[in-house]
């Protein structure tokens, strides 16, 4: 299981953190996570994911250099902090797991789903 959380409304070029926290004999072994989002009437994308070890990570070229993923085993927990937000930021932001070592981009390898959190930019 997964439960995200941390969205909220705020003003552009502010910031906002993501928590997600795993639970569950699912996450007992190693797992790799990944934070995804989805605006209305588009696709689910790609915004950033870690490998277990949290020594790989990518991130869209969107948000490049403003946000930043991490994580923490002991916790089980994976963060997203995001800086210098724009309005074209806004989404509902899902954080997801796969089982292995190694992160994918596509949402399509990632087994496990939080809820969501919902982020809105102001202008």
């Amino acid at each position: 299981q997964l439960e995200d959380s941390g969205g909220g409304l705020v003003q552009a070029g502010g910031s906002l953190r993501l928590s997600c926290a795993a639970s569950g004999r699912s996450f007992s072994s190693r797992y790799a996570m990944g934070w995804f989002r989805q605006a209305p009437g588009k696709e689910r994308e790609f915004v950033a994911t870690i490998s277990w070890s949290g020594g790989l990570t990518y991130y869209a070229d969107s948000v490049k250099g403003r946000f930043t993923i991490s994580r923490d085993n002991a916790k089980n927990t994976v963060n997203l902090q995001m800086n210098s937000l724009k309005p074209e930021d806004t989404a509902v932001y899902y954080c997801a797991a796969r089982a292995g070592t190694y992160s994918y981009t596509s949402p399509n390898e990632y087994a496990y789903w939080g809820q969501g959190t919902q982020v809105t930019v102001s202008s």
